[in-house]
């Protein structure tokens, strides 16, 4: 196993935190329903991505992993960073939720 495997914070299969509950927006496969957990970036960073409906306990439907990351939150379509998803802690949503 290499180093950075071991200092990865999370781990993810087939599109789910597996070990820990919670990992960031930007570890999740397109597709995926998350719920989020919390928000780890700076107070300003917090405060702009609540004004853009990535608050705690928001569904969030992941659409698109690719240079951006596309998201459906709040019936409309966002697109961050993958720094920015970075601090946006998630757990998986399991069937049955709809994405807000």
């Amino acid at each position: 196993m290499s180093k950075h495997k071991k200092t990865q914070p999370c781990v993810v299969v087939d599109g789910e935190c597996a070990g820990t509950t919670v990992c960031p927006l930007s570890k999740v496969k397109a597709g995926t329903v998350v719920c989020i957990k919390e928000l780890a970036g700076t107070p300003e960073v917090r405060d702009r991505l609540r004004e853009l409906g990535f608050g705690e306990k928001q569904i969030v439907k992941l659409l698109s992993h690719q240079s951006n990351l596309i998201c459906q939150v709040c019936n409309a379509r966002l697109g961050i960073s993958e720094e920015l998803a970075d601090t946006i802690l998630v757990e998986p949503v399991h069937a049955g939720t709809k994405a807000a």
